[in-house]
């Protein structure tokens, strides 16, 4: 698995509850590339959970719909927003696990609309929760020239 530096780490204003890394409240998710998979090991604490020792399951959500955001950023080399997000928890994720790792990949392009598939795996590897999301996606051009004013990078 190779580390994807986050491009946006350090644009004045950045401060996104999924991945940015100073943000107090936020989640501050880190990723990696393994094939056609992008992937993200993350540590769940207390502070997120909903019923006792059990991870909410909006953070769920919210760490399943950043990975698909990252899915579009270093697959398609673009950007975009969510349009849809259909997920289905089936087995209760631990807040006393000593990580969980989330799975996502691109399962349909349709122009500027993309499926991604993306799933949440408890420490021992069991399937805990799965979302498709349906994301728009901004066309390349654009991406780039938002992301060179704001000092990004996508490489």
């Amino acid at each position: 698995m190779k580390k994807i530096t986050n491009p946006f780490r350090n644009v004045e204003g950045y401060n996104c509850f999924g991945c940015a890394p100073h943000n107090p409240a936020g989640v501050k998710m880190e990723f990696y590339e393994d094939g056609d998979e992008i992937v993200s090991i993350w540590k769940p604490s207390s502070e997120y959970q909903g019923w006792l020792n059990t991870l909410h399951g909006g953070i769920q959500a919210v760490l399943l719909d950043e990975i698909c955001a990252w899915v579009v950023l270093r697959k398609l080399q673009t950007t975009g927003v969510t349009s849809k997000m259909e997920t289905r928890y089936m087995k209760s994720v631990d807040t006393t696990d000593s990580h969980i790792e989330l799975r996502a990949n691109i399962i349909e392009v349709k122009r500027n609309v993309i499926l991604i598939e993306a799933r949440l795996f408890n420490k021992d590897g069991e399937l805990c929760t799965k979302a498709v999301c349906t994301y728009f996606t901004f066309p390349q051009e654009k991406a780039r020239e938002e992301m060179f004013f704001a000092g990004c990078d996508l490489e």
